[in-house]
């Protein structure tokens, strides 16, 4: 296993030799990580400003009637198209050595696709489902083709990430049917199921994020050892996230539900066992840490989920659910970005006070967003102060990595 460990490690940058000869290719195009995080960080903070100014009162979006299932696609599909994008173009040419990596003009239209479905969407009410459904399923769908590698690989080394990205877009062919009344499924149920397969499709990324970001920290610094994801626990994970997203649409009331609840957040707890390293200690090693939360945030959210749904004397499901959406997948999205930005921009995987806001603060506000049922005389408030919150780690984002994004590789090699 480790000989296998290293000689992927030795194909890492590969894709290199297979990169396009393409004339007067900008930094910022010059891989697909580059402007999908250059639009990312700026369209989180405001979609969240957004939502958190108009269910905290102080806003009316006057372009849209159902605020609500606007919030819960854009920062489910929205965002994770954009992630996708990024992760996929990045990493699967490096696992693939001989694939050409995506970038300069085709670069840019697949951009200027993903923007079309934000704004498509946004105008749903005035351009219509259908304009908008054609134009944001595209853009899956061509993230879905350019990951086909990954799936018709014979050793189905990586086919899970397709597989997961696929039954993304199918649930995504159902919630815009639901949109366009051709069914009878509430959409707000669609987006529940299309949350569980998001869990599933981080926690199968985060296998292979761990694998490249620890062994990379451990090499700079030293450390004897090497780290390896292994898959059983993951799986396990996998399959109690998948059976409570099913029982939940189906018997959402349920008590067993509650139980399937503290299975799922046990199974993706457990995973952090495999921190602990036989030779070498490193959970006094930031980014561990910082992958570690997003685990963590998730089994609060299952837990807490759990907890309620067998206490009939609270009722907050819905804001528990926040410790999933605002804590673990929106931690995924910046400590991806954070370890992307470093790594492939050519430099040494470093930490510094902003990573560790950035980190923090995105805990902090979910914590207030996600506790709002013990206080809620001071919902309003706690909304839109977790959304300013929340929005101050991608500012920081784009302080600190604007430059490395728009510039080229500090090593000197394309991409």
């Amino acid at each position: 296993m480790k000989e296998e460990l290293v000689e992927e490690k030795s194909h890492a940058t590969n894709h290199y030799l297979y990169y396009p000869d393409e004339k007067n290719v900008p930094p910022y195009l010059a891989y697909g990580f580059r402007p999908a995080f250059l639009l990312l960080a700026p369209y989180m903070i405001l979609s969240m400003l957004l939502w958190g100014l108009v269910w905290s009162g102080y806003l009316n979006i006057v372009f849209m009637d159902d605020v609500l299932t606007w919030h819960v696609y854009e920062m489910l599909f929205g965002i994770l198209t954009a992630g996708l994008l990024a992760f996929l173009t990045t990493g699967l040419p490096e696992l693939f050595p001989g694939m050409v990596p995506f970038v300069g003009k085709r670069l840019k239209y697949i951009i200027y696709l993903w923007i079309a479905g934000r704004v498509s969407f946004w105008f749903i009410d005035y351009v219509g489902v259908y304009v908008a459904a054609f134009l944001n399923l595209s853009m899956l769908g061509w993230i879905i083709w350019f990951a086909k590698d990954a799936v018709l690989d014979p050793l189905q080394r990586h086919a899970s990430i397709g597989y997961a990205a696929l039954s993304l877009f199918i649930i995504e062919i159902w919630f815009f049917a639901s949109q366009a009344n051709l069914v009878t499924t509430p959409s707000m149920d669609i987006l529940k199921v299309a949350l569980g397969a998001i869990v599933i499709l981080i926690l199968l990324a985060l296998r292979r994020v761990n694998m490249e970001a620890i062994n990379e920290l451990m090499e700079d610094k030293g450390i004897d050892d090497i780290f390896i994801s292994r898959p059983p626990k993951t799986n396990l994970a996998i399959f109690t996230v998948i059976v409570f997203t099913v029982v939940e649409f189906f018997y959402p009331q349920n008590s067993a539900l509650g139980w399937l609840g503290f299975a799922a957040a046990a199974a993706i707890l457990g995973i952090t066992s495999e921190y602990k390293l036989k030779d070498a200690f490193i959970l006094n090693q930031p980014y561990v840490l910082y992958l570690a939360s997003i685990y963590v945030m998730f089994f609060l959210g299952y837990a807490l989920m759990g907890w309620d749904l067998l206490n009939p004397n609270i009722d907050g499901v819905h804001h528990f659910r926040h410790f999933i959406t605002s804590g673990a997948i929106g931690l995924s999205y910046i400590v991806v970005m954070i370890i992307i930005a470093w790594v492939h921009t050519g430099r040494h995987l470093t930490y510094s006070i902003s990573t560790h806001l950035m980190v923090s603060l995105i805990i902090v506000a979910t914590f207030m967003r996600g506790l709002i049922p013990f206080f809620e005389e001071y919902m309003m408030e706690m909304y839109l102060y977790s959304s300013i919150i929340w929005t101050i780690p991608f500012i920081l984002y784009i302080k600190v990595f604007s430059n490395f994004l728009l510039l080229p590789r500090k090593d000197g090699i394309k991409g």
